[in-house]
């Protein structure tokens, strides 16, 4: 299915466009030891000044943290991700150390979303080759979830992901079961330019010159 739906333009490992984010999970239970082996990947994206900004606070089905996570989702969030094996939240550092010359005090990080998005898609691309799927959730409220997970001033948490075999899309809601197939991405010639972003330097490296 995925092979039908998404092609790429250029060739590239399978990897990165077989992998999608699916809505249903089988319920199964997954193990921690699976857990912390996508964190590990997870821990090896890269970072600005190598500061690694993200933190991973996760709560696996059956627990009672599992449900603390899933009632600070979103109604149409939880309709679904009550299936997954895992629930992580993605949380970073807002802050950064003061200039490296001067030992000021923290300032506000620029990259820290940036980097913390990196290591998802690190935990994402392994949580794939092992065969399982995983989605991430902007839709939560974030009041509530600061509280539930007990997170500091300083972090922000950025999303939360479901973990998970990916299972009938039977089990969805009517509205997520249109849904449940892999998405397709905007065109090369839509999202690259050489030069500038707009203007008469600007070029569309897809096209002859």
């Amino acid at each position: 299915m995925t092979a039908a739906v998404r092609v790429p333009e250029q060739a590239i490992d399978p990897l990165f466009h077989e992998r999608w984010s699916p809505r249903a999970f089988t319920a199964e239970e997954i193990e921690e030891k699976v857990l912390l082996g996508l964190f590990e990947a997870a821990r090896w994206a890269p970072s600005s000044m190598n500061l690694q900004p993200w933190r991973f606070v996760y709560a696996r089905r059956g627990t009672a943290a599992f449900d603390r996570f899933l009632k600070t989702l979103a109604p149409g969030n939880q309709a679904w991700a009550a299936r997954a094996a895992a629930l992580v939240a993605v949380v970073s550092h807002e802050l950064s150390p003061g200039p490296a010359s001067g030992g000021g005090a923290p300032v506000r990080s620029r990259s820290h979303s940036f980097d913390a998005g990196a290591a998802w898609a690190h935990l994402a691309l392994q949580a794939h080759l092992w065969g399982f799927g995983t989605h991430a959730m902007g839709g939560f409220d974030p009041e509530a979830a600061r509280a539930a997970l007990r997170v500091p001033e300083g972090w922000r948490i950025e999303v939360f992901v479901a973990v998970g075999r990916p299972g009938d899309p039977a089990t969805l809601p009517d509205w997520a079961k249109a849904r449940e197939k892999p998405s397709t991405r905007k065109p090369l010639a839509e999202i690259v330019r050489e030069g500038a972003f707009e203007g008469t330097e600007a070029r569309d490296p897809s096209r002859a010159a």
